[in-house]
């Protein structure tokens, strides 16, 4: 196929390059990922009941491919954070991340997960999990819906339709970096951040000599 590609007497418009060969096997590969997301089965707060509702009888999100939760991190494609995250359950979180296998994704459900909520300015509450963690799709709400959430799941299958294997980053070269693992001690301290507070502590004041 690479052969008939290059072949100059058989002239390919510019924008067609790039996708004659592999649309049909995205289109596949896509069709089976997107009808067996296993999510995580786990849950931070109030947004844990209304996850747990979308996966019951009368909203039934077996319907999309979706009827397995898996306990273990190794066996799950899609982490839903649904609820308040804590300082204390980031680390933990981070570490579930990383154990997950490629492709995954996150899912920010309600607004403690996708901003801090009602407990922003709390001093044991982080604004966001996508300071530690990068969302693929928020789902808003206090908590969402059922409807909501669901309409989130969709919306992930979305995502993952328009995903080609030639610029996925599980196919790169390059393997997958894990995120390192917040600190807890008096505060939560992120370890890509070490190298800019040295910098700001070893910064001299003003007006010192």
């Amino acid at each position: 196929m690479a052969d008939e590609l290059n072949n100059p007497d058989v002239p390919i418009p510019e924008e067609l390059k790039g996708q004659v060969s592999i649309t049909t096997l995205d289109r596949i590969y896509n069709w089976g990922r997107r009808s067996s997301i296993w999510p995580m089965m786990f849950g931070l707060a109030c947004c844990a009941i209304e996850m747990i509702a979308t996966a019951a009888s009368r909203y039934d999100f077996s319907r999309f491919g979706m009827e397995i939760m898996r306990p273990s991190p190794r066996q799950s494609d899609l982490m839903i954070v649904s609820g308040t995250v804590t300082k204390k359950m980031v680390p933990q979180i981070v570490r579930l991340y990383n154990q997950m296998p490629e492709p995954k994704y996150v899912l920010a459900m309600g607004a403690c997960a996708s901003g801090g909520g009602p407990f922003k300015e709390g001093y044991s509450v982080i604004a966001g999990i996508d300071k530690y963690l990068p969302v693929d799709v928020y789902v808003p709400g206090c908590p969402p819906t059922p409807q909501a959430l669901l309409n989130g799941l969709i919306k992930l299958q979305e995502k993952i339709d328009q995903q080609s294997i030639k610029s996925v980053r599980w196919y790169s070269k390059e393997a997958s970096e894990e995120i390192p693992i917040p600190i807890l001690g008096p505060d939560l301290i992120d370890p890509r951040d070490f190298q800019r507070i040295k910098n700001s502590t070893n910064k001299k004041p003003e007006g010192d000599a």
